[in-house]
């Protein structure tokens, strides 16, 4: 079981790799977009590409449209299409990004490929999360765990990658090119270990047990009142007897018919009513966990990687690897790892929710620190151990109050 719970942390890692490698790269694709041109012997500002806000954009739009999607490729397209097929699309594109690295071209033909990469990257991504989240929750609870902690760590994978490309301190290509090999090599691990799950007895007696029975299906179930069951039965029961025994064929046949009118009736009232079911026993959590990324997409990363050091030199060109990338995603993967030890608020209580909506506060705490340029807003936090700490605080929030919520959820 030990090799199981490893090949579902190397898969929660890879599920996030294609959404934080191209975002700790912000720095590389903004160098290469936004750069200067002589232009009758003056020298001209290109035009501002906003790749932070567009990247964020085209990766969360997809994210949400194809996890919907994938509810209803479940019973149409097998899982090991899903998964592999996923999981391939993603090697290819990464593929794609690291040749990019060595071809020259238009700034604004650069900016169009790499944009439409990040879209269908982030649409494979969520399918392959959506596909195995599902996977996951046909093993025990502790797999998930396992699993989310990988993904916790991938940004962290991501961040470690880009510091080290830069204390490599080769020409700026070439750190690049390392840089996005990384996660060629990380999809392709990825890949490997998924085709290994199979083969590991332990891991085969679960998928085996859940054969023919999907994941979904299971947690209607446990979400729905079991009393639909019986009224089915009742129903189907009454049809039967409805009809007596030695009555002429044309009668059973009306009685047949008018008896399944009256069940596709009380099916359709019962999906209606299975669904609001559902969704009162899911809301406050599903709100929790959707203003939770809310909160923190909307200033992390398009805010906080403009944020400026006060310390000119080396340690400029770290600052936003350490302070905004590497910080954010160690104390985010804390945060979600605390919950295994302490759960507080409890489940039932008001705090919670209060506490999730509490961290608006940290969008005007973030817009206050040294972001560069601005126009309007005044610089009130502008030493670069406030932004730290802000940091500290905002991340681990985050992985702490998203994995809390996907704990209480039922």
């Amino acid at each position: 079981w030990h090799s199981v719970g490893i090949i579902f942390f190397i898969l929660g890692l890879g599920t996030l790799l294609p959404w934080n490698f191209f975002m700790t790269a912000s720095m590389y694709f903004n160098n290469r977009l936004n750069t200067s041109e002589w232009s009758n012997g003056t020298l001209t500002a290109t035009k501002e590409y906003y790749f932070n806000n567009w990247m964020t954009l085209l990766s969360q739009l997809p994210l949400l449209l194809f996890t919907l999607l994938n509810s209803i490729l479940y019973p149409r397209i097998s899982e090991k299409v899903r998964i592999a097929g996923s999981l391939v699309f993603i090697l290819i594109l990464f593929i794609l990004t690291t040749i990019l690295v060595k071809v020259q071209m238009k700034q604004d033909t650069f900016f169009s490929v790499t944009m439409a990469t990040i879209w269908f990257i982030n649409s494979f991504g969520a399918v392959l999360q959506g596909s195995l989240f599902g996977l996951v929750g046909m093993l025990p609870q502790k797999y998930s765990s396992v699993f989310m902690s990988g993904q916790g760590l991938a940004g962290t994978f991501a961040a470690l990658a880009m510091l080290f490309a830069i204390a490599s301190e080769t020409n700026e290509e070439t750190a690049a090119l390392g840089y996005f090999i990384t996660p060629c090599v990380g999809t392709l691990v990825t890949l490997i270990s998924y085709l290994l799950l199979p083969k590991l007895e332990f891991a085969r007696f679960y998928l085996k047990k859940n054969k023919g029975q999907s994941y979904e299906a299971h947690a209607s179930r446990e979400l729905l009142p079991k009393e639909g069951v019986q009224e089915n039965g009742d129903l189907n029961s009454q049809a039967t007897d409805s009809v007596p025994n030695g009555t002429p064929s044309s009668l059973e046949a009306e009685g047949a018919k008018q008896a399944f009118v009256a069940l596709d009736a009380v099916h359709d009232e019962q999906a209606k009513s299975s669904v609001l079911e559902v969704l009162k026993k899911i809301w406050v959590m599903a709100f929790c966990v959707t203003f939770v990324f809310t909160v923190t997409l909307s200033v992390f990363p398009a805010v906080t990687v403009d944020v400026k050091t006060i310390f000119p030199g080396k340690w400029e060109s770290y600052f936003i690897p350490v302070c905004c990338f590497l910080l954010f995603n160690v104390m985010d993967w804390t945060g979600r790892t605390v919950t295994s030890l302490v759960q507080w608020p409890s489940k039932e209580s008001r705090l919670f929710p209060a506490l999730v909506v509490s961290r608006v506060i940290f969008i005007p705490l973030l817009m206050f620190c040294n972001v560069q340029e601005r126009h309007i807003l005044p610089v009130l936090f502008s030493h670069d151990a406030v932004f730290a700490v802000i940091m500290i605080l905002f991340s681990g929030s985050s992985g702490y109050c998203v994995c809390l919520s996907m704990s209480y959820a039922p």
